[in-house]
């Protein structure tokens, strides 16, 4: 493939991620990767059996894959097709229909996938020509917790869900839908549809009808269990148009199994170092997220939680959870408990705000379980992470 080809797969991605239905809160801008684009060609170029491809993931990536008669197609064609696929996926449910085929799409929309990579070559088969087209995704998505789907992105008005490190709001020139990018002004911020930024003081004026620090809020109908004031304070409706099945507490055994390890959340909460310390009791660390595939489904599952039913505590703060990660001051960085410094960060737009005042981390509800600078002694959930070799001991022992 060219570079005008290049080109033209990127720009058809990122129209159509920013057309999803329900809307994207944190759909990321796609950038294309020459390193992905070579695994897909030698992906394409090895021309296995389609059911050798179906679901299959490898170090955190993902693979969209399109099997026609040699010359009957194109790759705008085969994307189209991809997103097509839409129309059968429920998102409320994370269902796709009956007999019907949805990997494609979940895939080419998951919010996080940021970097893809394609190629096309022909393949003979039984005498026939046939044309595979290959995308290499990363961070790969259709991820699954508890044998549930994980939904490919987050409601709500475009760009109100972007993390810190794409703070910016990509529009096309069409202006429908945003997409979050690395930003480009030097507020390092953007106002969204409904907003415009003045860039002398880095604030958004807002239209009529419209609040919030970037002109996100809005009055509608929002889910029932869900607060209405954003973590800066202000009193509005974040844009929740589901509300999904949830989950009850309290819990048992482990609750999320990624990649052989055990997560499970608590139903009490304690200030950092009392959840660190209960987390060691079972022995177990409070959670360590280092990679964006953990990041996804921890998020998709905390925000299935049942909410009506309260921690039973006086002090209890918060709806946000403990992960083990702290600010140290000697260090001038952050750092997980076993010393390491992170090689991946999910910090929310803004954060982190309060070294050397909040120096523990928090997944925060309000911004959809990316992560916050907190205040140590403030009682959270937390989530405790188990090593396989860890688990069978602890369930053996319960």
């Amino acid at each position: 493939l060219g570079v005008k080809e290049h080109f033209r797969i990127v720009s058809l991605h990122n129209r159509l991620r920013s057309r999803v239905t329900p809307t994207a809160a944190n759909m990321q801008k796609m950038e294309w990767s020459e390193k992905l684009a070579v695994l897909a060609q030698d992906r394409a170029a090895s021309c296995p059996e389609d059911s050798a491809l179906e679901g299959e993931h490898s170090d955190h990536m993902g693979w969209n894959i399109h099997d026609s008669a040699s010359g009957s197609t194109s790759f705008s064609d085969v994307i189209g097709l991809w997103f097509q696929e839409g129309q059968d996926y429920n998102y409320l449910s994370g269902q796709c229909g009956v007999n019907r085929t949805c990997h494609h799409y979940t895939q080419m929309v998951w919010a996080t996938s940021s970097r893809v990579g394609c190629a096309q070559d022909v393949c003979q088969r039984a005498g026939l020509q046939r044309e595979l087209f290959v995308c290499a995704y990363s961070p790969g998505g259709n991820w699954k917790v508890n044998g549930r789907l994980v939904v490919p992105y987050k409601t709500g008005a475009y760009c109100t869900l972007c993390t810190s490190a794409m703070s910016g709001c990509f529009r096309l020139w069409s202006h429908v839908g945003g997409l979050c990018e690395t930003p480009r002004n030097p507020c390092r911020m953007s106002c969204g549809l409904h907003g415009r930024l003045n860039v002398s003081t880095c604030q958004c004026q807002c239209a009529p009808g419209f609040t919030g620090r970037f002109c996100q809020g809005e009055s509608q109908p929002c889910c029932v269990h869900l607060r209405t004031k954003n973590v800066y304070g202000e009193q509005f409706s974040n844009s929740c148009l589901l509300c999904p099945e949830k989950l009850q507490f309290p819990f048992h055994s482990c609750d999320v199994r990624i990649d052989g390890e055990c997560f499970m959340v608590s139903p009490e909460a304690d200030t950092y170092y009392g959840a660190k310390l209960r987390c060691q009791e079972k022995g177990g660390i409070l959670a360590h997220i280092h990679n964006q595939k953990v990041q996804d489904i921890l998020a998709f599952y905390l925000s299935q939680l049942e909410t009506t039913n309260e921690v039973t505590d006086p002090d209890f703060e918060t709806r946000n959870f403990w992960i083990g990660l702290t600010y140290k001051m000697s260090k001038d960085s952050f750092r997980w408990d076993s010393g390491e410094t992170p090689g991946f960060t999910s910090f929310a737009f803004g954060q982190p705000d309060n070294q050397g005042f909040g120096n523990c981390v928090e997944l925060q509800a309000a911004s959809a379980f990316n992560w916050n600078d907190q205040r140590c002694k403030t009682r959270n959930r937390y989530i405790c992470q188990f090593a396989p070799e860890h688990i069978a001991l602890w369930e053996v022992g319960q």
